[in-house]
């Protein structure tokens, strides 16, 4: 098995470091224009150059938000039957591939965190009348000897900001409780950051079960912190995905606490190339194009404010 990695950033390196010592694969090559020294390894400068894309079985799209639909369109045009992975976001703003040739999926890895798939068992059959979703970690700290304003979070027209960088909670949201039927919503920027993306995004909605959701994203936490608060009509549940926990409380306050097992900072990523190359185990966590593009088509209804 052969893959093409196209993008070498920070996540592109991270793809590369999982899937070079994955058993089936035998090559990894990389499209990049950075100037990079790996021995052993094949790097073009633009899919272009490529003689035949259909050489390779599983395409990898880690470029720049708003290179992801050229890129994914280019190869999509060119390969059959093939495997595709997007990072997240699918794309920076609505876009449509006119015809998918291949099997897509978009890299919301989280769907494989270990707090994220015990919570869903365990809200089914629950009444859900109340979730509180908060992430937020402060950006100079998230990439290490990369200078923050010069990442492509800190830039707009690149698909930097909170609302795609943080769109994980997006996805999570859509996939364990459901799409929002109407919102209200703050996006700015309201920091000192020398970025002219938004670091501010809370939103007030509800789906259509009558659940209603609150959602905050922020570049200024100095606390790393990623948890959901869910009121149910007999629990209420904290679940914490940095430390691993699940809190329990019954209406008894009778309080439970699940520590599950820290996996390795990669295993999510590990799972959802595991679910993708294998075809089977896991394959209903994947998130595929056509969700993908819900998660676009709400960006689009999001307008940056100034307060």
């Amino acid at each position: 098995m052969r893959v093409l990695i196209v993008g070498f950033g920070s996540i592109g390196r991270k793809h590369y470091e999982i899937l070079k010592d994955y058993p089936p694969i035998k090559e990894v090559d990389i499209v990049t224009r950075q100037k990079i020294k790996i021995t052993n390894l094949n790097i073009y400068n633009s899919l272009q150059i490529i003689d035949d894309l259909n050489n390779y079985d599983y395409f990898v799209v880690c470029s720049r938000t708003d290179e992801h639909f050229k890129h994914l369109n280019y190869i999509n045009s060119k390969v059959r039957k093939k495997r595709i992975l997007v990072e997240k976001p699918l794309f920076n703003k609505k876009n449509i591939i006119p015809k998918i040739n291949n099997k897509i999926f978009v890299g919301f890895n989280l769907r494989f965190h270990t707090v994220l798939i015990y919570l869903k068992k365990i809200l089914i059959n629950e009444k859900i009348n109340y979730v509180n979703c908060f992430c937020g970690q402060y950006l100079p700290s998230w990439r290490k000897n990369i200078n923050y304003e010069h990442s492509y979070s800190a830039i707009k027209k690149n698909g930097g900001g909170v609302l795609r960088d943080l769109s994980h909670e997006i996805d999570y949201i859509f996939w364990i409780f459901g799409e929002f039927n109407k919102i209200k919503y703050i996006n700015t920027k309201l920091s000192s950051l020398k970025i002219d993306s938004d670091d501010i995004f809370t939103l007030i909605g509800v789906i259509k079960s009558k659940t209603v959701i609150n959602l905050s994203l922020d570049y200024l936490s100095k606390i790393p912190t990623r948890t959901l608060i869910v009121h149910t009509e007999n629990k209420t549940i904290k679940a914490d995905l940095n430390n691993y926990e699940i809190l329990i409380a019954d209406k008894d306050m009778k309080q439970k606490k699940i520590k599950l097992r820290k996996k390795n900072i990669n295993h999510t990523y590990i799972e959802m190339h595991k679910a993708i190359l294998n075809n089977k185990k896991n394959i209903n966590n994947i998130c595929n194009y056509e969700h993908g593009q819900k998660i676009v088509n709400f960006f689009d209804k999001i307008k940056f404010q100034k307060i």
